[in-house]
């Protein structure tokens, strides 16, 4: 086979720092469009972005060559300098270590569009530990509860 053909669609979770509630309604749009910029920079194809004032969902088709915990890294310090430089909060704005990353096949491309898109709504029902607990549980992935707390 003379070429790479793929099809990788990834969902990464991640929070701010002590699951803070530090972004804000008035500039999370400035955000999200900068967030979009260091994507598509990396030459990823970003799907759905969204989120609350303590953590953030990216939704992305993802080329075989990309590291993910790379790009994930990058997105976390660049998007923290731009939120300095900004002066968005006044208070220290950093993002917590790790994070979920969740795969999808091509026909859940919608649903998990529609589930990000509604995150605000999603969360008048459910927490940001409740709804993170849920996807290790149907990912069936291993974890231990203690590094699960802010």
């Amino acid at each position: 086979m003379g070429d790479t053909y793929s099809q990788l669609y990834v969902q990464t979770v991640f929070s701010v720092s002590n699951r803070a509630p530090l972004i804000l309604d008035c500039w999370e749009d400035e955000l999200y469009k900068y967030i979009t910029g260091i994507i598509q920079q990396k030459g990823q194809k970003l799907l759905a972005i969204n989120g609350m004032p303590d953590h953030i969902h990216i939704f992305l088709g993802m080329k075989p060559s990309c590291c993910l915990s790379g790009l994930v890294r990058e997105i976390k310090k660049s998007s923290n300098h731009f939120i300095k430089r900004n002066g968005f909060i006044q208070t220290q704005f950093q993002w917590q270590e790790g994070f979920g990353a969740f795969s999808y096949g091509h026909s859940q491309l919608g649903s998990v569009i529609s589930y990000i898109g509604n995150q605000k709504n999603h969360h008048k029902m459910k927490t940001f530990e409740e709804e993170y607990i849920e996807f290790l549980k149907r990912f069936e992935i291993n974890f231990k509860e203690r590094h699960l707390t802010a």
